[in-house]
């Protein structure tokens, strides 16, 4: 298996609060959707998950 195989860690930080207007968890930014894709997800599809959580916590932090 080389590196770019290697499925990615859960951004779990076993805090789940979801938030309902939002519908994603407050602790790792997921959406249901996203948490509930996690499991079944190709490596790619786990990283382009991380990639979105990236994004949404800077735009969150910009916006504070």
């Amino acid at each position: 298996m080389t590196a770019s195989d290697a499925h990615p860690a859960s951004p779990c930080l076993g805090i789940c609060l979801m938030d309902p207007a939002a519908r994603m968890c407050r602790g790792c930014l997921r959406t249901i959707d996203e948490i509930r894709a996690w499991y079944e997800a190709s490596a790619a599809e786990k990283r382009a998950i991380l990639a979105r959580l990236d994004r949404r916590r800077r735009g969150m932090e910009q916006s504070r």
